[in-house]
């Protein structure tokens, strides 16, 4: 429905099988402004209204080849927006009733009139024009809803994404915030610690030397192998927190992944893993401290060792992909549970009943150091594969 533009002429379509009522009613009604189009039957004017679609329509009710109410019930039904003026010379309330509620705007008697007809027909057209401006104002407010409510919408999504974000951020720093209190407890630690756990070890060491007695010198060789243990667990603290050294050179993942791979020959050789390496070539170097990527590897490649079976398989795949290098390290262990997933990179967790639960969270921590990230790509009872990810190019760190 539109609304009439401002400065053009109303049309009128007159339906009447009288000549001379139309030239009459046209005259009139030419007189006043309208533009008047004229009909003298019923499908006459039905074609009119699908060619022209006047605003107003003065119908006779007694039309030679169809009742008025029907006519005006199919006008409204097609053409709502066309306001229909009924007149008739055999009226009754009842009459008028049924076709005001058939649609018809004004209903007029015949004789009727000149003066009030005119007046009469200005009326319907101002409530015509009232009217259609309601419904285009209502039909813009229910759009500027429609627009609002989509709004919304995407405000509660943009501010459920912030929440996360921040959700995440706060997770972060608490973890970051957890090594580094770790680092520092370790550090001040590690020495006191480390003194009398050398002489646990030295004592030891003197004391299996003049023991014969089998059973005897396996004891003293667990202890030495626990004191081995919490020596390596004291050391893995110290590093988790320590970021001080940060010697940056021109370093290849793919050599720093063989280089790590290597530190674990004797265990793989014992257990009997098959390993695989696929590489793409040339993998661009870039600017990192050596060590502390190889921390990345060395205790990703530790926990898929720890995870596999006898004649496992390991898999590590090295690629360069817009500007980001990747590795994965797949391995066919038993995968990890869903709620596991990201806590095994919290602090402190750990499934194992002899882990630490810090390889992981330290090796995400490097990583995000250097503008990439640790992360489980896959995993299922048929085994797990990390993603490591870290830009080719490196910004200096402060």
């Amino acid at each position: 429905m539109t609304v009439r533009k401002e400065g053009t002429a109303v049309t009128v379509l007159v339906v009447d099988d009288e000549a001379a009522v139309r030239a009459l009613l046209a005259s009139l009604l030419g007189a006043r402004g309208y533009q008047v189009l004229q009909a003298d039957s019923a499908a006459e004017g039905l074609e009119i209204m699908a060619a022209s679609q006047p605003e107003l329509v003065l119908m006779d009710y007694c039309l030679p080849d169809r009742d008025g109410l029907s006519v005006l019930q199919e006008i409204k039904a097609r053409y709502p927006a066309s306001y229909v003026i009924m007149v008739t010379g055999m009226g009754s309330e009842e009459l008028a009733v049924e076709l005001m509620k058939a649609g018809a705007s004004e209903y007029l008697l015949k004789p009727f009139d000149t003066r009030l007809l005119v007046e009469r027909i200005d009326a319907v057209r101002k409530l015509r024009e009232i009217e259609l401006a309601n419904q285009a104002l209502q039909a813009e407010r229910e759009h500027l809803l429609c627009e609002i409510e989509t709004w919304n919408r995407e405000l509660q999504v943009r501010v459920q994404e912030r929440n996360e974000a921040l959700h995440r951020a706060q997770s972060e720093i608490a973890q970051t915030e957890k090594l580094a209190a770790l680092g520092y407890l370790a550090a001040g630690m590690a020495h006191e610690i480390r003194n009398p756990l050398n002489s646990i070890s030295l004592f030891t060491q003197l004391l299996r030397e003049g023991v014969e007695e089998t059973e005897t010198a396996e004891y003293l060789g667990k202890i030495l192998k626990e004191v081995d243990r919490i020596d390596g667990i004291i050391h893995k603290l110290v590093d988790a927190a320590n970021r001080s050294r940060l010697v940056v050179n021109d370093v290849r993942l793919d050599q720093i992944v063989r280089d790590s791979l290597e530190i674990f020959a004797p265990q793989i050789e014992a257990r009997q893993i098959a390993v695989t390496i696929s590489c793409q070539e040339p993998i661009v170097p870039i600017k990192a401290d050596r060590t502390e990527l190889e921390q990345i590897f060395t205790n990703l490649l530790m926990n898929a060792i720890e995870e596999m079976p006898r004649q496992g398989r390991l898999a590590v795949e090295i690629s360069s992909t817009d500007g980001l290098l990747q590795v994965r390290v797949a391995d066919n262990g038993k995968g990890i549970i869903p709620e596991h997933i990201e806590a095994i990179f919290k602090p402190f967790f750990s499934t194992k009943s002899r882990g630490t639960g810090i390889g992981l969270p330290v090796a995400r921590r490097i990583a995000r150091l250097y503008h990439g990230d640790v992360t489980v790509e896959t995993t299922s009872p048929a085994g797990t594969t990390f993603l490591v990810c870290i830009p080719c190019e490196q910004q200096t760190r402060g």
